[in-house]
């Protein structure tokens, strides 16, 4: 399993967010002022990406960013952010970390997933 999961439901339509493009970084330095990309995928039918990155990652900022206006075009949406970017702190080089996203047109949230 992947270091890092996601997935993304739709609250608008009540549904998981399918074909979402993903993107997983990890700072490149204290500053967060460059970024490496470390795996990219695409939500599958459930709005799940299992396989977003290595089995292990490193301590450190790491970003995921979500081409929300990808999705939004393609659900027939018109959406106020054109992606979302989440970016956490992985800590613990043993724990998993899933960061989901709640997405609307004109809003979002996200919490620490189990």
């Amino acid at each position: 399993m992947s270091h890092v999961t996601t997935h993304i439901l739709d609250a608008a339509l009540g549904r998981p967010a399918a074909g979402v493009p993903v993107r997983l970084e990890a700072a490149s330095d204290a500053d967060r002022a460059s970024w490496r990309t470390v795996a990219e995928g695409r939500t599958d039918d459930d709005g799940r990406v299992g396989d977003l990155g290595p089995e292990r990652l490193a301590a450190g900022y790491h970003r995921i960013t979500f081409d929300t206006a990808a999705y939004f075009t393609a659900t027939g949406q018109r959406g106020f952010y054109p992606e979302v970017s989440i970016v956490f702190d992985l800590a613990d080089e043993d724990a998993h970390y899933h960061v989901p996203l709640l997405l609307s047109p004109f809003a979002y949230s996200t919490y620490r997933g189990s």
